[in-house]
């Protein structure tokens, strides 16, 4: 049986979770209709998403179309959660992005479009709310071609749009316009259709489905179909185009095995519980795989999603997604394959689609002596959303998490007094920096002994190196965005392969402990954006540990750091604000006022365009200033611009949460290591 592997994602209230509910009913897998409002839909299932109606994590349901088994991964629609959004895209085969035809392409639905285009995912377009008074499909489709994409093939059309009786029709063959229109579209990546089309003046229709199949499932074209989630019109049309117009997954069984955990939850007994697409291979039940970076574990349950639920089996395929129990330490996003090590590492470096978390804010406690359960409770949500970031300050005894917005802050306030019994109070939001080298800085550690040699030929004079490992970094300066890569430039006879096993290995756990040590640079912020290479390495024949690698590196690096410098940068957010003309003086005072700067505006007709850049921690000001400005009228659209240097002088910093590399004496004495 054939799989396909479904996202529907949209802006948040565009009607997602509702098409997601009315697909269900009208495949046959569910026989009543929930609803957002009531709390009663398939898909959203926590108490927090029932009351707020919106979606907060991932969830999967499955119908069949003939041969074809859809899982249909529904996504939360609010910025603040879109995490969960990247962990989805990355494991789709297809998708469905949904727009409401009555507020039009809203702000989140670029980002979306984007994510899904750079991944090369093929998708379909749902105009939803026809149903609704202000619907207008014509309007909504020119704002896609202009802001999103122009390669759009309207497959249906609407009768009497924005009424309660809308009514979707088949395209009217008779109109030589519109196929012509159709035609130019295809004709850029199908030659043989331009030539029949120049040759006899027309293409049949069967020709054109033919084409606009094979273009769609290559993502080359995106169909569109107008219709109404909650109403139900449309709806059958979309299910019926599915199979023909979007990939099943592809995949050997018999290839080695390679999947991706993109969610975590847990079980009734506490345990944790993976959702993980496979891209390759089986998984048996009892089957011991690798996870992360590394890790492996024994495959105590398996299941897959199927039509009316889960469903347990002793073998999950290439395609098909698998529920994971027995996998201790497993995370959201790990890569899971035959064994682990450097492969799985490798697999798992693949450029972000969105920005990580701009925001953070200390959380403690409300009531004396629940730390610690605070604590845990915030671990195990960590499980299930690494971006979160749990940062605990020992010495002040804070506990800060990272963020996306203040309705994140929210759900995380809510989940952790309903599900763990703890309540807390959270500071201030602050914005979360990170550091840049400013050049390029060398450093060398060498095995302390007084008669010992360095495996690579140098002499070790006295020195206060406490570690059984002589390690040299290099760091310099990587392209913007690219964050920390590692490379090894040494002697392969320098490495201790009795430790590490394979040069591979060697590499992704020295990689492993750059990361960790470049989580907190200079001032406290985490160091990115760099290259770093080790130029030495030696050991002890006898002695050496991993763990004395992993304790030397922060040094090593630290000394590298401070000769080359560092700049602190700031997140920004570039604005795309869309406003009736009148109320554009008053928008550019508020944005500069955030301390924004304007880059440029223009006006056509009654509307005027300001495209703007801001610190994304002000985002929030200009954002709740722009409704009462524009009388309900203007268009937000914010997308991360990146890190520019903060001006401050001195920079803000953040309190360490670790060892002090920067100060030898307190590092190695944390360490309970004597200089």
């Amino acid at each position: 049986m054939r799989t396909l592997n479904l996202g529907i994602l949209a802006h948040v209230d565009a009607g997602k979770t509702t098409l997601t509910e009315r697909l269900l009913y009208t495949a046959g897998a569910i026989s009543k209709i929930g609803s957002v409002d009531a709390g009663t839909t398939q898909t959203d299932t926590l108490e927090l998403e029932r009351e707020r109606g919106i979606t907060i994590k991932s969830a999967v349901a499955s119908f069949a179309i003939g041969d074809l088994t859809v899982n249909i991964l529904d996504t939360p629609g609010h910025p603040d959660f879109i995490a969960e959004v990247e962990r989805v895209l990355r494991v789709l085969d297809g998708a469905i992005l949904v727009i409401s035809a009555v507020e039009g392409v809203q702000p989140q639905t670029p980002l979306l479009y984007r994510a899904l285009d750079r991944l090369g995912v093929p998708m379909l377009f749902f105009l939803n709310k026809l149903d609704r008074s202000g619907a207008d499909p014509e309007r909504t489709l020119d704002q896609i071609a202009k802001r999103l994409t122009p390669a759009v093939i309207p497959m249906r059309r609407a009768i009497d749009p924005g009424t309660p009786g809308v009514q979707i029709a088949p395209l009217d063959e008779r109109d030589d316009t519109g196929r012509a229109a159709i035609v130019e579209r295809l004709a850029e990546a199908d030659e043989s259709l331009l030539a029949t089309f120049v040759e006899t003046g027309s293409v049949p229709w069967p020709r054109l489905r033919e084409s606009i199949s094979a273009q769609s499932k290559a993502g080359q074209v995106h169909p569109v179909f107008p219709g109404s989630a909650i109403g139900g019109q449309g709806v059958a049309e979309v299910l019926a185009a599915i199979p023909a117009l979007l990939p099943a997954a592809a995949g050997d069984p018999s290839a080695e095995l390679r999947g991706r955990v993109f969610k975590i939850e847990r079980s009734p007994a506490g345990d944790r519980v993976a959702y993980a697409r496979l891209f390759a291979g089986t998984i048996q039940s009892r089957d011991r795989i690798g996870y992360g970076d590394g890790s492996e574990g024994r495959v105590t349950g398996l299941a897959t999603i199927a039509p009316g639920g889960i469903v347990q089996v002793q073998a999950v395929e290439a395609g098909q997604i698998a529920r994971l129990n027995g996998l201790a330490g497993i995370r959201v996003g790990d890569p899971i394959g035959a064994a682990g090590g450097a492969e799985l590492a490798t697999f798992a470096d693949e450029e972000r689609q969105f920005p990580p978390p701009a925001l953070e804010s200390v959380v403690a406690a409300r009531r004396p002596g629940e730390g610690g359960r605070m604590r845990a409770a915030l671990n195990e949500l960590a499980e299930q959303d690494p971006l979160i970031n749990v940062r605990q300050d020992d010495e002040r005894g804070e506990v800060s998490v990272s963020l996306y917005g203040e309705v994140q802050k929210e759900v995380i306030g809510e989940t952790l007094a309903r599900e763990y019994g703890v309540e807390v109070q959270f500071a201030a939001t602050t914005t979360v920096c990170i550091e840049r080298p400013l050049g390029t800085g060398e450093a060398l550690e060498v095995i302390s002994s007084p008669t010992h040699t360095n495996i690579s030929g140098k002499s070790s004079p006295a020195s206060d190196n406490p570690f059984a490992a002589t390690l040299g970094l290099r760091i310099e300066p990587g392209p913007q965005g690219s964050g920390i890569a590692l490379k090894v430039d040494v002697d392969v006879k320098l490495v201790p392969l009795y430790l590490f096993h394979t040069v591979p290995q060697f590499e992704a756990q020295m990689a492993r402990f750059v990361e960790e040590a470049l989580e907190e640079g200079v001032h406290g912020w985490r160091l990115t954006d760099c290259v770093v290479t080790v130029t030495d390495c030696g050991y002890r024949r006898t002695g050496s540990t991993t763990s004395d690698y992993r304790r030397l590196t922060p040094l090593v690096l630290a000394a590298a750091v401070r000769e080359a410098g560092v700049i602190v940068c700031e997140p920004m957010t570039a604005l795309r604000i869309e406003a009736p003309v009148e109320s554009g003086r008053g928008i550019a005072g508020v944005v500069l006022g955030a301390g924004g700067r304007i880059l440029g505006q223009h006006s056509a007709g009654e509307r005027t365009t300001i495209v703007a850049l801001l610190q994304s921690g002000r985002v929030h000001e200009v954002q709740n200033r722009i409704p009462g400005l524009t009388g309900g009228e203007g268009v937000l659209e914010a997308s991360f611009a990146g890190y520019h240097p903060v001006q401050a002088d001195p920079p803000p910093s953040r309190l360490r949460t670790r060892p002090n590399p920067f100060r030898r004496d307190v590092y190695l004495a944390a360490l309970g290591r004597s200089a």
